[in-house]
């Protein structure tokens, strides 16, 4: 019997030590729960007058590029021009040989002098044709009196048939001739017409080749770059042949090209009169917006961007970057890209430290001024002081607690 009882003994003691440790035990203190804050970035909104960017991507061109072409036919005797050399204005490019410059000049005022020559024979001839033609008429007017004696007598039958007929045929020579010489009168005012023409014709010619001799040798005409040299000392060139090429220093562009969505803006500021300024990144190059191009296709239009200096280092056909200053606004707020939400949204911080989802305009870029690109916004939210949240969060949303960075306040998780 008492066996039995000890093991109920050890239950009941167990069971009465649990309770004694329950009811000694401490208490955990109270838990409540807090809401999370994120750690922000933010900065004060300053609207004001600012200068919006567009970067472009445009092509180096020399418009007033020059190709020299052979004048004449003849053989390079000088070529002291090299392709990528610097050339002054005045500078020798290249030259013909002058033994086939020569020979042509020699043959065009050959023929000048020949026709020359022709006019002087042909008034000559027209004065002797005036005087045969008096001395003609006498023989005609002896040739009749002749021929009507003679055929008096014939009708008196004093002189013979043969002797009328010898002077008929003879009145008719002289007549003949006289008609011959009066044609050949007529016609001197055509005939000198004529030769004057070709006269004409010749003296043009030669000073056709004798300006073509003066560009046998070409100079610089400004100074610039020579390129695309085609020839060597030596090589025969036919006329009209390239030969080499010169642009300017001064005066390249950069035809880029430019979207739809910007053109009206900036046709609109050209015509108001308004310098719109472009520039290299490192500002080495300056430009300004002179144009746009006649034509246009889907992809945009070009603009014509006028170099501002000569230029240094800049050679046609390199592709330069560049940034386009566009009409400036007001009450425009630079922020960094991390500020933007979608395409029109940033987030403002209100008093009580909570996140606030605004609609704004995305007016373009600008630079910075330790030239970093920035991000120009307009909008009615957007009034001087307000805080501008710049930490781009993915779980952003309004309602969401934030605290700026560096701050005491406390973050729990």
């Amino acid at each position: 019997m008492y066996k039995r009882l000890i093991p109920l003994l050890i239950v009941a003691i167990g069971v009465a030590g649990f309770l004694l440790l329950k009811a000694t035990r401490p208490q955990p203190p109270e838990v409540s729960a807090s809401e999370r804050s994120w750690q922000v970035q933010v900065q004060p909104v300053v609207p004001g007058t600012r200068v919006p960017v567009l970067p472009l991507y445009g092509e180096v061109v020399a418009p007033d590029q020059q190709t020299v072409t052979a004048t004449l036919a003849g053989r390079i005797a000088e070529r002291p021009a090299a392709e990528g050399r610097r050339v002054r204005q005045g500078d020798l490019l290249l030259a013909l040989d002058d033994a086939d410059i020569e020979p042509a000049l020699a043959q065009a005022r050959a023929q000048v002098e020949d026709l020359q020559a022709q006019i002087r024979s042909e008034q000559v001839r027209h004065r002797n044709d005036q005087r045969a033609l008096v001395s003609e008429q006498a023989i005609v007017d002896n040739a009749r009196r002749q021929f009507e004696r003679i055929e008096s007598l014939v009708g008196r039958n004093l002189a013979s048939r043969e002797n009328l007929e010898a002077a008929t045929d003879a009145l008719a020579r002289a007549e003949l001739t006289v008609s011959s010489r009066e044609r050949a009168i007529d016609e001197h005012p055509a005939r000198l017409q004529s030769l004057q023409a070709r006269l004409l014709q010749a003296e043009a010619n030669l000073a056709a080749t004798e300006r073509d001799s003066e560009r046998a040798r070409v100079v610089a005409p400004f100074d610039g770059v020579v390129t695309n040299v085609q020839v060597a000392v030596g090589d025969q060139v036919s006329r009209n042949q390239s030969l080499l090429s010169v642009y300017p220093l001064a005066g390249l562009e950069v035809r880029a090209r430019v979207p739809e969505v910007f053109q009206r803006e900036l046709i609109g500021a050209l015509d108001r009169g308004e310098s719109l300024n472009a520039y290299t990144r490192d500002r080495e190059h300056q430009f300004f917006l002179s144009r746009f191009a006649g034509l246009s296709d889907p992809a945009g239009t070009e603009a014509v961007l006028v170099m501002k200096e000569k230029s240094v280092g800049l050679r046609p056909g390199a592709l330069l970057p560049l940034m386009l200053e566009r009409p400036a606004r007001e009450r425009a707020v630079e922020v960094p890209f991390s500020a933007l939400y979608g395409a029109d949204s940033v987030y403002l911080m209100t008093d009580d430290q909570r996140m606030q989802r605004v609609q704004i305009e995305r007016i373009g870029e600008a630079i910075a001024t330790n030239g970093e690109r920035r991000l120009l916004i307009a909008g009615d939210s957007l009034t001087p002081g307000a805080r501008l949240i710049t930490t781009h969060l993915p779980n952003a949303m309004t309602g969401l607690r934030v605290e700026v960075a560096g701050n005491n306040g406390e973050s729990s998780e």
